[in-house]
């Protein structure tokens, strides 16, 4: 009796568990399936680009050993002759490999809009012979495929700063459903497992049967796939998540760390057109065998900045950010002021750090990625093959019912 009771307890729990597992998978499938996909697009982004692209990022200069750069701000008055823009440039990438183009972007944020298109009004880049000023090439990342991509699956093209929560919710949703799909998943005994783990299809020839396999098996190891993505996805929707995984990571820490306080301190007499061009060097001094770092330009020109915490942004590899350092500069004098190396970080902090790099799969380069991709595709099936089962179910109730009304007016 004991046993059937707990049998009973269990059946209906699971019954309510799937109940749930359904309602909440037909009102956010569709979601989930655009979020994913979206990210299984973008994957491969830089890869991509960098085949497209090519003939832009590397500027094929001869004899550059003999050669010095061109100062920014002289970059500055010949991109802006060649290319006309309305808005003043906002800031440069310059590699550290010599032989690639510097990248100069545009980037303006309209905070009123209420969509993407409106809220970026421009944001695009040139690639630019830093030896001769020749721009080589201009791309319009804000109408390019992948940022488009991107911001679907960021905000579904609405305004950032709220359309995130729009597509946050619906990953809070699907975490709950991941925790629902392993339970209903979970094989009852030993002749379960081997249906639970792997497709068994040489006797199998219902198309239905098979969808069903597609959905649990798949769905088991999607979840493990779909939980790292959806926390590391989480974290740019919530700064609750933020917070929570730097207190995780970082042995309690509740501070995360803050450099704002170091600023400028020299008498703007100091400044010169060339005091960028000071930093950069100092920069590229410090980290020869780095890939990148960004300078911020300022508005309206080169020599007019109105940052007193100016931060540079190391790039340590060409296919992750987790490696990075951050230097402050008096921008002003040009004088290192702060640096804070990828040592120096507590583990908080490179967690934080790795957040987009797990998220989107590059933490380890190309191998990560195609886990990633396909992660990303087999979370995006489950909405498809859990819809053909409800829809299934919902037929076959159909016709059941229809057949005992039959049966009940033949009597």
């Amino acid at each position: 009796m004991k046993n059937i009771k707990k049998n009973n307890k269990k059946s209906g729990f699971k019954k309510w568990i799937g109940k749930l597992h359904l309602w909440f998978g037909l009102g956010i499938g569709f979601l989930i399936f655009i979020i994913s996909i979206t990210g299984s697009l973008y994957v491969f982004k830089d890869e991509i680009e960098s085949y497209t692209l090519k003939e832009y990022i590397f500027h094929h200069e001869q004899n550059i050993d003999q050669k010095s750069v061109l100062p920014l701000s002289v970059l500055e008055k010949k991109i802006n002759a060649q290319t006309h823009e309305n808005y003043p440039i906002h800031w440069v990438q310059i590699p550290l490999d010599k032989t690639r183009s510097y990248q100069f972007f545009w980037y303006e944020h309209n905070e009123s809009a209420w969509n993407y298109f409106d809220e970026y009004p421009i944001y695009k880049s040139a690639y630019v012979n830093p030896y001769t000023g020749k721009v080589l090439g201009t791309y319009d990342i804000k109408n390019g495929f992948f940022n488009i991509v991107k911001m679907i699956h960021w905000s579904y093209l609405l305004k950032e700063s709220w359309g995130k929560y729009l597509t946050g919710i619906p990953v809070i949703i699907f975490i709950f459903m991941s925790i629902t799909g392993i339970i209903l998943w979970w094989p009852k005994n030993k002749a379960g497992r081997k249906q639970r783990f792997k497709f068994d299809w040489k006797n199998v020839k219902s198309w239905k049967r098979k969808n069903y396999d597609l959905h649990n098996v798949l769905g088991f190891y999607a979840s493990v796939f779909g939980l790292i993505m959806s926390i590391t996805g989480l974290f740019y929707a919530f700064f609750v998540v933020q917070a929570f995984i730097y207190f995780t990571f970082s042995g309690g820490s509740t501070v995360y760390p803050d450099f704002s306080k170091i600023t400028t301190t020299a008498p703007i007499e100091e400044r010169t057109p060339f005091t960028i061009d000071k930093i950069s060097k100092t920069v590229q001094k410090l980290y020869p065998n780095s890939y990148a770092f960004s300078l911020d330009l300022g508005h309206p020109h080169l020599d007019d900045h109105s940052h007193p915490n100016y931060e540079v942004f190391v790039q340590h590899l060409s296919y992750s950010y987790h490696k990075s350092s951050s230097l402050i500069f008096d921008e002003n004098s040009g004088k290192l002021l702060h640096r804070h190396d990828d040592k120096d970080k507590n583990f908080g902090e490179k967690t934080v750090a790795a957040n987009y790099d797990i998220h989107v799969g590059e933490i380890l380069g190309l191998p990560t990625k195609i886990i990633a991709f396909i992660g990303s595709l087999m979370i995006a099936s489950l909405p498809i093959t859990g819809f053909l089962i409800w829809w299934g179910r919902r037929k076959k109730s159909k016709k059941n019912n229809l057949h005992k009304h039959r049966k009940a007016i033949a009597k």
